[in-house]
């Protein structure tokens, strides 16, 4: 078990969204309420489905009033109703890079025009459904902070338990029973099987270990190597794919670099 690379591609799409905040609460509310409704039990911990969307939620800094609004309305009736459905939408943006989307959409038209519109205006194909999920796996994905608030005003920041310290950190990560660990510069993300993923943040918890989030996430099982023009391309098609309402996740197979990354920072 050890540090690996995956974390460039988790970085760059965590701050393409971070960027657009509000649509991004309105897209973890609407990741709530479906949630909340599909369980059918507005009890996180009766929902396993509704606490991961919560985790979730927490990590990019949703007000618990949201949350609990979200929870609401998947309970409500007539005008409050929620009327979403899970549509997965496959393809190939330039460079033969394959893309995977999660949508939760009211509208399966609406939605379908401007997923094919962007890959489109990207040069890409929309694909028939399979024609690029096996090129994913399901992964759990826990973010974990070096460092924790510690209330004290001479020091207001202070170890995060074992995740201060590497040795010890992967000890606990192991025990915990995670699949691997990343280092992501402040922090650790943790990686699970995507039924393991409330379990080991409770069991890294119970260690001591404040955890900063939670998400299920699609992993690339090989990644596609592109040049910096060709990624630029690539970035601009998930960048257009994210700003879509009813998307709610962008995965794809480009290899991120640390040539590429820092020609994407700029």
């Amino acid at each position: 078990m050890s540090g690996h690379s995956k974390w460039a591609t988790t970085k760059h799409r965590k701050a393409a969204q971070d960027a657009k905040r509000s649509a991004l609460f309105s897209k973890l509310s609407r990741n709530i309420t479906v949630a909340a409704k599909e369980g059918g039990d507005p009890n996180p911990e009766n929902n396993a489905s509704l606490a991961a969307a919560i985790e979730k939620a927490k990590g990019y800094s949703l007000p618990k009033d949201k949350i609990k609004t979200a929870i609401d309305k998947a309970f409500g009736s007539g005008k409050d109703a929620a009327n979403y459905e899970t549509v997965i939408y496959e393809g190939y943006g330039p460079a033969g890079v394959a893309v995977y989307c999660e949508a939760l959409t009211d509208n399966r038209n609406r939605t379908a025009a401007d997923v094919r519109s962007a890959f489109s205006h990207a040069n890409g194909n929309l694909g028939t459904s399979g024609s690029v999920a096996f090129m994913f796996e399901r992964k759990g994905q826990i973010m974990v902070p070096k460092e924790v608030e510690t209330g004290d005003k001479k020091n207001p920041t202070g170890p995060n338990g074992a995740a201060a310290d590497e040795e010890e950190f992967m000890l606990a990560v192991a025990e915990a029973g995670a699949d691997d660990y990343d280092d992501a510069e402040e922090e650790w993300v943790v990686y699970t099987g995507p039924t393991d993923l409330m379990a080991v943040k409770r069991a890294l918890e119970a260690q001591g270990v404040e955890t900063k989030g939670a998400e299920l996430t699609m992993e690339a099982t090989t990644p596609t190597a592109v040049s910096v023009s060709d990624a630029k391309k690539v970035m601009r098609l998930i960048d257009k794919l994210e700003e879509l309402e009813d998307l709610q996740n962008v995965y794809h197979t480009m290899d991120i670099t640390d040539e590429i990354a820092a020609a994407l920072d700029e």
